[in-house]
């Protein structure tokens, strides 16, 4: 992901590992044998869905996994990745459907690759997680009530991660890290890639409301670790069968930890709102839904509650502007990287001709409703 310092060489630091290439990394790092290897959509890392060949040794094993090559700036923070996979580790077995993390031959966890392009030597660091079943959110009608549970399930992660310890936990403060909501000022640099537009206009307001309005306010905000990307994408669900007979749809999988940091509960809460009403049909009315769930678990402060609506407004232009950035850098993966512009615009667009009032009044009311026992 985008780095403070590390904007120019972002064209250079995705991985392009060919399939035969990855394969073999999966077979000398980890031992597996590969039957069958196709690429993942990824930002900025590379990711293959890898089958295993089953032997007489790997017949307990999980027959798919994940390979994960992150890009050579995520490479050079070996600590950081250590965290998030422990992280995963540690909310697997707290009951969470996140993935399990692979050991490589020599126990390690992570195996830091060299790879010499000809002019260089550039160096990866490569992780096998477990493949999990599921689809995106992002390809289904979410119910209200499945808004509500995510809401429900963004809120336990970011509790059950007050028991999380580690000594390299110190990592997750990142300064400059671009995707950290406290950082949105840091998109000013990028602005350009809009041209002069009403979009660049709102973003620009945007900035300026958040530097007045929400920067003053961060002591006032309670801290906690943040997953920091619960997109549509990022989400899995698997459907199944009530003991009624009809359908029920419940969370198989949580992936993407690579943007966690150190944050507070109410950016956790206001990044799943927008990215929950990416693909939604109503989409003002997603945010009381996602509200009414996490405050099940973690009623927000007035301060908090009065940040929402710009910190929802923050993180569409947060997306937006490095989603235009970054297909400068790669317009070979604009389909992927632009995926949040379809719609995400015109929803940025509609909360801000709306307004903070107007807007709150929809949340504010329909997770009210939750209290009732009558949602809308």
């Amino acid at each position: 992901m985008l780095g403070g310092d590390h904007q120019q060489s972002q064209a250079l630091a995705k991985p392009t590992f060919s399939e035969v290439q990855a394969s073999a990394l999966v077979e000398s790092v980890f031992g597996l044998k590969v039957s069958k290897i196709h690429p993942l959509p990824s930002y900025d890392d590379q990711n293959f869905h890898v089958c295993i060949s089953r032997t007489k040794h790997t017949t307990d094993s999980p027959a798919e996994y994940v390979l994960k090559i992150s890009n050579t700036e995520s490479s050079k923070t070996p600590d950081l990745i250590e965290v998030q996979s422990h992280i995963m580790m540690f909310l697997r077995a707290a009951g969470f459907p996140t993935a399990s993390v692979c050991r490589t031959k020599g126990e390690n966890i992570t195996s830091l690759v060299s790879i010499d392009s000809g002019s260089e030597i550039k160096s990866y660091l490569v992780r096998l997680l477990t493949y999990l079943p599921g689809r995106p959110i992002a390809e289904i009608p979410i119910s209200p009530q499945l808004l509500y549970e995510i809401g429900r399930l963004a809120a336990k992660l970011d509790k059950a991660l007050e028991k999380f310890h580690h000594p390299k936990l110190s990592s997750l403060h990142r300064e400059n890290f671009i995707w950290n909501l406290k950082n949105v000022p840091l998109l000013e640099k990028y602005l350009y890639v809009l041209g002069p537009s009403r979009n660049q206009e709102i973003v620009r307001q945007v900035l300026q409301l958040f530097k007045n309005e929400v920067m003053t306010k961060l002591s006032h905000f309670r801290e906690c670790i943040n997953h920091g990307d619960l997109n549509d994408h990022n989400i899995l669900i698997e459907s199944s069968k009530s003991s009624f007979g009809d359908a029920v749809q419940q969370v198989s999988g949580i992936l993407d930890f690579d943007d966690m940091s150190y944050g507070y509960y109410v950016f956790e809460v206001a990044i799943t709102i927008m990215y929950m009403m990416i693909e939604s049909e109503n989409p003002m009315h997603v945010g009381g839904h996602v509200l009414a769930g996490f405050e099940s678990i973690i009623p927000l402060t007035p301060v908090e509650k009065g940040a929402l609506f710009l910190l929802v407004c923050s993180r569409f232009c947060q997306s937006l502007v490095i989603a235009a950035y970054s297909c400068q850098l790669h317009p070979e993966n604009e389909e992927y990287l632009m995926i949040t512009a379809k719609t995400g615009w015109k929803h940025l667009q509609q909360m801000f001709d709306m307004g903070q009032k107007a807007t709150e009044e929809i949340w504010f009311e329909t997770a009210k409703s939750y209290e009732s026992g009558i949602s809308v």
